[in-house]
């Protein structure tokens, strides 16, 4: 039955104005929206995520939203494995997927590597290596198995590279072979991928502008609330913890604070642009000048 209608992707950096041409064009759709928002998933913040608000949780279904504690650890396995869930629970249903996350898009459009085993004695085995002889002598070592991988992993990047070499001496198989056998949507079903630019001066002013509102909806109670828990470690990434805690712990003044978040957003939103623009799948949609509404209608009309 999803021959009949494609999947929707609706990408972009933060504070482009996904969540709400999302909502928008889900009403124009009959639509559910789920989220590719890594931050999203968890229950407790609201304001340093920037949550949907109620009414647009009211109006649209949201997946994905509000479904761990930022106790839990959550990554993208556990995203595709839900996903992938609510995909074959409600194959009649039109879905839009939304969010800034691009990891998380892509795993579920190319699929993602899972398995290939674990032995903490080879990893240890491989870090003594790279500590006697330096990262460089496990890269080489890399290049020489499995060219493919080095050339998509950081020479410096000793993490990755001990899991590509790990795999490959388990399993005899190179990890970038193993990558390519894993499935996602893109080729399964039909899927249209709409990108939301906005020229980099005017976007910068929308997070400058977000970071503000933020400070006035309670992002420091929200942080003081959230330091009371036991963070994991994914959750500890959300944008603003680490600002406000400086602040809260006396080595920020609160100004420095908001100005700290609201560089440290911009970096972030230019290296959302950065993957985003990699994938040359993605139609561009330029939302200067328009409304959520005018946005919507004009990804609907390309549907």
């Amino acid at each position: 039955m999803r021959d009949n209608y494609p999947l929707v992707f609706i990408i972009g950096p933060t504070a482009v104005g996904k969540t709400e041409v999302g909502v928008e064009l889900a009403k124009r759709m009959s639509a559910e929206i789920i989220s590719c928002d890594s931050m999203l998933v968890y229950k407790e913040p609201r304001v340093l995520v920037d949550k949907p608000d109620d009414k647009a949780l009211k109006e649209i279904k949201h997946h994905m939203v509000d479904i761990v504690s930022v106790e839990e650890e959550f990554d993208v396995y556990k995203f595709k494995k839900e996903v992938d869930s609510i995909i074959t629970q409600y194959p009649e249903k039109k879905f839009i997927f939304v969010g800034g996350s691009g990891l998380y898009a892509k795993v579920l459009l190319d699929g993602i590597f899972e398995g290939g085993g674990s032995s903490p004695q080879l990893r240890e085995n491989l870090l003594r290596i790279a500590q006697e002889r330096g990262v460089s002598s496990l890269y080489e070592k890399l290049k020489e198995v499995d060219p493919p991988a080095s050339t998509k992993i950081n020479p410096q990047d000793l993490k990755r590279i001990i899991r590509a070499l790990e795999v490959y001496y388990l399993t005899n198989k190179p990890i970038s072979l193993r990558q390519k056998e894993a499935k996602g949507y893109w080729g399964k079903f039909p899927i249209k991928i709409f990108g939301l630019y906005l020229e980099r001066k005017l976007l910068y002013e929308r997070i400058n502008q977000r970071v503000e509102d933020m400070f006035r909806r309670g992002a420091v109670d929200e942080v003081r609330y959230l330091l009371k828990l036991n963070l994991s470690k994914t959750a500890e990434k959300i944008l603003g913890i680490k600002e406000i805690k400086g602040f809260l712990e006396g080595r920020y003044t609160l100004q420095q604070a908001k100005e700290l978040l609201k560089r440290n957003t911009r970096h972030f939103a230019k290296r959302q642009y950065t993957w985003f623009k990699k994938d040359k799948r993605i139609e561009w949609v330029e939302v200067k000048g328009l409304t959520f509404e005018e946005v919507a209608s004009k990804i609907r009309e390309r549907l």
